[in-house]
């Protein structure tokens, strides 16, 4: 597993939150106690790795379920780009919007990147599995986009 820019770790506590998701309901940690929680940091909406990465865990979105996961995204997209990543490809879970990147920066994912020599703050894409009690089970830094969902379930066995 590639290091995370995240200063957790497994064992540590999640951070709670207080965000709204797509329908403007507020979520928060707490409220999945007694849940295992899949919460998946991303970019961008409706871009490829993104999409990728979203639709792979929708696609095992009822294995996830079987095994007892909540899946959450959040990203810093606003609500209504969040319902047309939704509806576009038919996603089963809710997306956090975190246009204050408060849950970013509570995760330690927020930060700067490099893409063909450019420097910019961005998302590190990183999912954090959250056992049932909130504490931080693994931390998956760089995700294959493509198998996310194995590489998560790899681990529940």
């Amino acid at each position: 597993m590639a290091n995370s820019i995240s200063p957790l770790q497994a064992g540590d506590a999640a951070p709670d939150f207080s965000v709204l998701d797509q329908n403007g309901r507020e979520r928060t940690l707490a409220e999945f106690r007694g849940k295992k929680v899949i919460l998946f940091f991303y970019p961008k909406d409706n871009t490829p790795g993104c999409t990728k990465q979203a639709c792979n865990l929708n696609d095992h979105w009822g294995t996830l379920q079987k095994e007892g996961f909540v899946v959450l995204g959040v990203s810093k997209d606003p609500a209504k780009s969040h319902l047309k990543f939704i509806e576009k490809f038919g996603l089963q879970f809710d997306l956090l919007c975190d246009e204050d990147l408060a849950l970013h920066h509570s995760y330690g994912v927020w930060g700067l990147k490099k893409f063909q020599g450019r420097e910019y703050d961005g998302t590190h894409r990183t999912t954090f599995v959250i056992d049932g009690e909130g504490i931080l089970e693994r931390i998956i830094a760089k995700p294959k986009v493509k198998e996310h969902a194995e590489e998560i379930l790899a681990s529940t066995d």
